[in-house]
């Protein structure tokens, strides 16, 4: 191809390299120039002009790039028309884009002159989408050039394509513990059935068991013969092959190809089968209707693709969900202002300050001076300070003196008539008092003034019930402390409680949903119920 400037009259049959005006118009580049489109150029004061020309064996843009998006396209592809040495491939319904990555690479390889921009491999696109263009960057290309990209293109049999969603029939397994309420897998069904509905798959069939082997793997067996694909959402998440998901599996005559994938939310997911049957253990996250690591391996499924453990262990690159804003919040710890905001709005502070601290003797503890102000007051300025806007403090011995000290805090006070019978009755009276719409609670007792909002930050970035971290505690050498962070989930189990006792319990019978913050010193362990404990914090 010549490409070059010359004088104007000498231009009929070149091509325009540069819009340009003439006269009231302006000629698009790419023009092939006829004589009265020369005619019109001098007319205007034209006197060069600079063009290209083909010569030999070259092959139009247009043309070069409809003869290579022919070689590319694939099943379920639409190639439009080329222009300005353009032609687009659309889907031609919904489903996964489906490429051959190696023999794409290959044909843009060949010369600058020739490129291929596709979506990402298995990116999920809908009927009438752009998947990929051809863009030839010259006007024209070496006949040689064309050849050796279309001999790229025809290493894969369509480089390009839609595996369109074919509409499995799933059933959904949910196990359940004595902690997990019906309206907890009432809300993960909900989500699931969404999830499903939108690749087009119908969940024809729910079942709930207990989280035990033997009950879950008659369930898996019964509804394997019944359906494409199997899901189950363990009451715990799973740790290991041998874990009561996949032991079920394996108990219903299935197996395990691969527990685990490099993909975060979604690390705990599992991939069975049992006969021509895929089964999947969901992770955590599977409740939440944000990106994760399954919907990767459902999307594929529901395209009709086959998905290995090889195929998961690749999912590492562009794996890590969890900070791009398509989740749609990011999570880092440097958060700023508003991430904060989103992340304590569902959270609620319960401030346990009704008891009578007989230990201490006449004085009530909440109300002595620790560095100047009221030892309760230390545990509310905290919590201002990490900014939770529902706190209620429970109050009941020497009520209006608690009172009196937290005046001008923005809190709610919430009366316990019957603080004498131990600590429940405070936790319960907090809880009743609660919004409707708390996702969570924070447990803090009333003499900890060593607590402080960094402190309360960190414990509210861990929840993250999604990902199976329902219950939040700070920890220091080892040692366990408060406050405590509960998922909305254990309120009723709290409630039941009696006597002089808090819900200490209830971590140790639901060690799967904990999660524990490492603290920097030793204020998550500290409460002071005697005259001794205090002067030893105070000296």
């Amino acid at each position: 191809m010549i490409f070059d400037e010359i004088p104007t009259p000498e231009a009929a049959g070149a091509i325009l390299v540069h819009s340009t005006r003439c006269g009231d118009r302006t000629l698009k580049k790419g023009l092939h120039l006829t004589a009265e489109h020369v005619a019109s150029l001098v007319a205007s004061g034209v006197e060069n002009i600079t063009v290209a020309r083909l010569e030999p064996g070259d092959v139009h843009e247009d043309e070069a790039a409809r003869l290579l998006a022919d070689a590319l396209a694939g099943e379920n592809l639409t190639v439009k028309a080329p222009f300005t040495g353009r032609a687009n491939l659309h889907a031609g319904l919904d489903g996964l884009a489906s490429l051959d990555i190696q023999a794409i690479d290959a044909v843009n390889m060949v010369d600058e002159a020739v490129t291929v921009a596709t979506v990402p491999s298995f990116e999920r696109v809908t009927s009438g989408q752009m998947v990929a263009t051809v863009k030839i960057i010259p006007f024209a290309v070496p006949k040689e050039t064309l050849d050796l990209c279309l001999a790229a293109a025809s290493t894969s049999n369509g480089a390009i394509g839609v595996a369109g969603f074919r509409g499995h029939r799933v059933a959904l397994i949910l196990t359940r513990t004595a902690a997990i309420k019906d309206r907890v897998l009432d809300k993960t069904a909900d989500v699931v059935e969404t999830r499903l509905a939108s690749l087009g798959m119908h969940l024809s069939r729910q079942e709930r068991v207990p989280h035990r082997g033997q009950e879950l793997a008659q369930a898996i067996k019964t509804l394997a013969c019944e359906h494409d694909l199997v899901l189950v959402y363990g009451a715990s998440a799973i740790t290991d092959r041998r874990d009561v998901v996949p032991a079920a599996i394996e108990q219903a005559g299935g197996y395990v190809d691969h527990l685990g994938m490099p993909v975060d939310p979604g690390n705990l997911l599992l991939l069975g089968h049992l006969d021509d049957t895929t089964v999947l253990g969901l992770p955590g996250c599977a409740r939440s209707p944000k990106l994760n690591g399954f919907d990767w391996v459902l999307q594929r499924l529901a395209a009709g693709l086959q998905v290995t453990g090889r195929d998961i262990m690749a999912m590492g690159v562009g794996g890590l969900l969890k900070e791009i804003p398509l989740r749609p919040r990011p999570r880092e710890q440097t958060e700023d202002d508003q991430d904060r905001a989103d992340r304590r709005a569902g959270v609620a502070a319960l401030v346990l300050a009704a008891g009578q601290s007989r230990r201490m003797g006449p004085a009530n503890k909440l109300l002595i001076p620790v560095d100047d102000k009221p030892m309760v007051r230390h545990v509310v300025d905290a919590l201002e300070g990490a900014r939770i806007e529902t706190v209620h403090v429970v109050i009941g011995h020497e009520a209006e003196a608690v009172k009196q000290v937290l005046t001008g805090h923005n809190v709610s006070f919430t009366l316990n008539p019957h603080f004498d019978e131990g600590l429940s009755t405070s936790l319960q009276a907090g809880l009743a008092a609660l919004p409707d719409d708390i996702d969570a609670v924070l447990v803090c007792l009333g003499d900890m003034p060593g607590i402080r909002a960094t402190d309360i930050e960190a414990i509210i970035r861990a929840y993250d019930p999604s990902e199976g971290h329902a219950i939040v505690v700070p920890t220091h050498q080892g040692k366990r402390g408060n406050p405590v962070l509960w998922d909305r989930r254990f309120f009723e189990a709290m409630t039941s409680i009696s006597g002089d006792t808090g819900a200490r319990h209830l971590i140790g019978e639901n060690e799967d949903l904990v999660i524990e913050v490492k603290m920097a010193d030793s204020a998550v362990l500290e409460d002071f119920d005697t005259p001794e404990s205090l002067t030893s914090r105070q000296s």
